[in-house]
């Protein structure tokens, strides 16, 4: 069985994606939204502090990225195991 035709090595990669992706949103919007807000308090974006400016843009901006990110990600692994659209 050749690389490009191994499912489990696909679904491998895939939820691999999925958790550092989940692991990413998760840390931005938990943990500097809300966990490591007060030591983020002393740092001002856009004239608030940096973990309110999380907790209410950050998080949503990473998240937009992420989705971007993974779609991008998603179609380059999809060629390198064969099963691309195109």
């Amino acid at each position: 069985m050749s690389a490009k035709s191994d499912p489990k090595a696909y679904w491998s990669a895939n939820v691999r994606l999925i958790l550092i992706s989940l692991a990413i949103w998760a840390l931005v919007s938990f943990g500097f939204g809300i966990i490591l807000r007060p030591a983020l308090s002393g740092i001002t974006i856009g004239g608030a502090d940096l973990g309110f400016w999380f907790a209410q843009q950050g998080s949503i901006l990473v998240f937009l990225v992420l989705i971007f990110f993974y779609a991008w990600r998603m179609n380059r692994l999809d060629q390198q195991f064969g099963v691309d659209e195109e």
